[in-house]
């Protein structure tokens, strides 16, 4: 069973969140992989995604067994990961890039447990609001869910399309900061179109959670982007950031600045 102590939402995640509601705008969640194309670029595009209007950065640790990310945001891992790239540097290019808004510290459970027992207040005091790992599920190791809820970090939770809405209510009930809702059944990776059912999914999410809702996988263009955005608190987009910064990290940060127009529109 899924541990039931209150989780801590980063203070930061929440404002900026009651700030875009008051507004009446949609959250852009950009994720670029730490240390793509090269450390300094890194730093520059976390820098550069922030000066297009990313409201949230999602900050990917690398790892050698990603067997939730699509071929892009592999490629950008060995990439990262063949220059050395670890979770102390993660957290060290965390900390140089200070940024102004929130970073979410996107990774698996396996770097973390590497990290030892102090590795989430290590993270806070780097610059992390949140923390979101792909391979715990609800339920899946109480003790480990505890620590994480409590540490002071938003602990964002993943929902499938196909999760159950009473599963849905006890993912959002385990986590905080807000409910990454996956679009669609697979790996992360650019697409051309959008599930279908996507507003239907939502809206079983809505009734079963406060929590704001961001969707991603498959998110790539300004059109998509708004068009999620009718049935969501906001849009994250991954692969098609990381395969701009692949390029040019000038793409990807004009890239960015397109998303937020479409979603200001």
């Amino acid at each position: 069973m899924a541990s039931t102590l209150a989780t801590i939402s980063s203070d930061r995640i929440d404002q900026k969140f009651v700030f875009l509601a008051s507004s009446g705008r949609k959250a852009l969640v950009c994720y670029a992989t730490a240390g793509h194309p090269d450390v300094a670029r890194s730093i520059d595009l976390l820098r550069g995604l922030e000066d297009a209007g990313a409201d949230i950065v999602e900050v990917g640790v690398p790892f050698s067994d990603p067997i939730a990310d699509g071929p892009v945001i592999q490629a950008s891992s060995q990439r990262a990961l063949e220059q050395g790239m670890n979770l102390d540097r993660v957290l060290d290019l965390v900390s140089r890039a200070s940024l102004g808004i929130p970073v979410v510290l996107f990774t698996y459970l396996n770097p973390l447990l590497s990290g030892g027992a102090d590795v989430l207040e290590r993270s806070r005091n780097a610059g992390c609001d949140g923390i979101l790992v792909t391979d715990l599920p609800v339920g899946a190791d109480a003790e480990r869910e505890s620590w994480l809820g409590s540490s002071g970090l938003a602990f964002i939770r993943l929902v499938a399309p196909t999760t159950p809405v009473e599963r849905m209510r006890e993912v959002a009930l385990n986590g905080s900061g807000f409910v990454y809702l996956i679009s669609r059944l697979g790996v992360t990776g650019v697409r051309s179109d959008m599930p279908p059912d996507i507003e239907q999914t939502a809206a079983r999410l809505r009734a079963a959670t406060s929590l704001p809702i961001c969707v991603g996988f498959g998110i790539s263009s300004p059109a998509q982007a708004k068009s999620v955005a009718g049935v969501a608190d906001g849009v994250v987009v991954g692969s098609a950031i990381v395969r701009a910064a692949d390029a040019d990290i000038g793409h990807a940060i004009s890239l960015a600045r397109s998303l937020r127009a479409a979603l200001d529109s």
